[in-house]
């Protein structure tokens, strides 16, 4: 894939935006948390971004040398993903149901977006770009991620059947995109021309804003997507000490969390699954490291 893959620049239009204005709902499912700690990790950080339909998560870790690698949680067993010619840092963000997982990494050269499938990596970099990140993949092997334009500036993409497209959301400083399900919605978060971060979600050429009432202005950050539509991520309440909650947004009702252990340290939701399960991290609140976590239904 890497370096043949077609280029086709394109702004996605923009039909309408609908600002979010449901009210928050706290979860009371404490009981359903359990804690994701990669053992190499040290407790030095955990951070899971994906999860498929059979329960296997992927995300990344620092180890005890301040170096960086992704990793697979499955059926128990952790696996560390490194990619070929790592110079110590790789993160793996998405995984579909068939098992292939994206992410990227950094060598000598840059950093390049990886495919991992049925144990084999194919790097590719967006034509013409720099740092190519990949966030996410649909059971359909679409990917979307983001990288750094000729001019500068951070610009989402997807890459479908081998052809990239762009996507900038108009005014927009920089454009993250982070999830994408089977029908091809994307989630992600953006940065308009007044430097407000928005969450997004971009259907069939229709962008909708997400903004969590009660957050801080402009810090809702979309990251995952199932094929209900249900969309997680996180944001900063407007209260000092303006803490990070997680957030579920499913079918125009948002649901606030927080994992017990956080004691409003931080947590964030960063993907979700067809079975509503969900995956994120925390900051604990003696130590301020990362863990993962998994919320299951």
């Amino acid at each position: 894939m890497k370096n043949d893959a077609k280029f086709h620049r394109q702004i996605i239009a923009v039909i309408g935006i609908t600002l979010l204005t449901a009210g928050l709902t706290p979860t009371s499912k404490a009981d359903q948390f359990t804690k994701i700690d990669v053992p190499a990790a040290l407790g030095f950080g955990t951070q899971p971004f994906g999860i498929n339909p059979q329960g296997d998560i992927v995300g990344y870790y620092d180890d005890n040398s301040g170096n960086v690698h992704g990793f697979l949680l499955s059926r128990g067993k952790f696996t560390t993903i490194d990619g070929p010619g790592s110079i110590g840092f790789t993160e793996a963000y998405g995984i579909n149901p068939q098992g292939d997982i994206v992410g990227f990494y950094s060598d000598s050269i840059g950093t390049h977006g990886f495919l991992l499938s049925k144990g084999q990596f194919t790097t590719f970099d967006v034509p013409g770009g720099q740092e190519t990140e990949p966030q996410g993949i649909n059971p359909q092997g679409d990917i979307v991620g983001s990288y750094i334009d000729s001019s500068g500036n951070t610009d989402g993409f997807l890459l479908s059947r081998g052809s990239f497209t762009n996507i900038d959301i108009p005014g927009a400083v920089y454009t993250l995109p982070y999830g994408i399900n089977p029908q091809g919605s994307i989630v992600g978060f953006y940065v308009d021309s007044s430097f407000i971060e928005h969450g997004f979600l971009l259907n069939r050429g229709s962008l909708t804003n997400i903004d969590i009432p009660g957050a801080v202005p402009g810090f809702t950050q979309a990251l995952g997507i199932n094929p209900e539509t249900d969309i997680v991520g996180g944001y900063l309440n407007n209260v000092p000490p303006n803490y990070l909650h997680g957030f579920l947004l499913s079918k125009g009702r948002l649901t606030s969390f927080d994992v017990p252990a956080a004691f409003g340290s931080g947590t964030e939701a960063t993907a979700i699954n067809p079975q509503g399960d969900i995956v994120g991290y925390y900051f604990d609140n003696i130590t301020f490291n990362a863990h993962g976590f998994l919320l299951s239904k």
